[in-house]
């Protein structure tokens, strides 16, 4: 499947978020994840082919039972064993939640406004601020209590909408995804700078102390990202493809990359990414987690992991309080 895929043409310029979508949405079709009529619904509207998306579906192997939702727990990691985390707390945290002030807000960028979810701690004071990046269904509920998650803990987190040009996730709906696949990337980045020069304005964010994660599509923006924002001092990208190589040298975050045991497809790009940080003399470890496949921190999905993504929140908060905090 992977050698037709390649030759689907995707058009000019950069369609490395474009492939990434396309892949995901075969891989998902394939494992059971996703019904045929989804699957053509999006790759149809990924591609602007109803025609295209017959022809690389017809080529794909039956698509199997559905996957039950509950994702088998992870084994073990490379730097941290997952097996001990407790899975029965909530890891949830409301939007109503007495210790932290929780938003939608609009950003002003050139050329448009921005929807973005921002959530601090209520207590006066200047804190550290961590961008997230959303998956590819947008900025969705999950992704804002992630942001909640880190306010919890002492972060103010801003998630941007990466389709706030195209109207935003709530009004999108299903449609964000393919929209996503035929946005330039380098508005993506452009769309975080913007993110961080609305938090570098504002009394209750710590000056010079900035750090991002992302997941699945989210986790390749935020390796991007890393390679064109110089302020960040830290991310974590979850499961991610990475940026261009060549542009690894740029990258000042120190960096943790968390990936799951089975995602053989964003697992196959481990090699490249680490000898070519290691070649620039970059700061970077990797966790992958026996048993969790992709997606395994989305507590709201069929692929999720309790006990990975316990221990790689626990991982993730470490390498904020070192590299982002300190």
């Amino acid at each position: 499947m992977n050698e037709i895929l390649k030759q689907i043409d995707l058009g000019s310029g950069d369609t490395t978020f474009k492939r990434y979508l396309l892949e995901e949405f075969v891989e998902d079709y394939e494992d059971g994840k996703m019904t045929r009529r989804d699957a053509l619904k999006k790759i149809a509207g990924l591609l602007g082919s109803v025609a295209i998306a017959n022809s690389i579906l017809a080529a794909c192997a039956p698509a199997p039972t559905p996957a039950p939702t509950a994702a088998p727990k992870a084994n073990t990691a490379t730097t941290a064993s997952a097996t001990t985390a407790p899975t029965s707390a909530s890891v949830n945290v409301s939007p109503s939640d007495p210790d932290i002030d929780a938003k939608a807000i609009e950003i002003s960028a050139t050329g448009a406004t921005l929807f973005a979810y921002l959530a601090r701690p209520k207590k006066d004071g200047a804190y550290p601020a961590i961008l997230v990046c959303h998956e590819n269904r947008g900025l969705v509920e999950h992704i804002k209590d992630v942001t909640r998650r880190f306010a919890k803990v002492g972060y103010v987190a801003l998630a941007m909408d990466l389709v706030s040009r195209e109207g935003g996730t709530e009004k999108l709906g299903d449609r964000a995804t393919s929209l996503l696949g035929n946005i330039n990337p380098d508005q993506f980045v452009a769309d975080f700078k913007s993110g961080l020069a609305y938090l570098a304005n504002q009394s209750f964010v710590a000056q010079g102390k900035f750090g991002m994660t992302g997941y699945c599509f989210g986790g390749g923006v935020t390796w991007r990202s890393a390679t064109q924002i110089a302020e960040l001092k830290a991310a974590v990208p979850f499961y991610g493809s990475n940026p261009p190589l060549a542009d690894v040298p740029k990258i000042q975050a120190a960096i943790l990359g968390i990936y799951g045991g089975t995602d053989t497809r964003i697992n196959a790009g481990i090699p490249e990414i680490e000898a070519a940080l290691k070649a620039s003399n970059k700061i970077f470890e990797k966790i992958i987690y026996d048993g969790a496949g992709h997606a395994f921190h989305n507590d709201t999905g069929g692929s999720y992991n309790a006990n990975a993504a316990k221990d790689a929140w626990a991982k993730t908060l470490a390498w904020f309080e070192k590299y982002v905090k300190a």
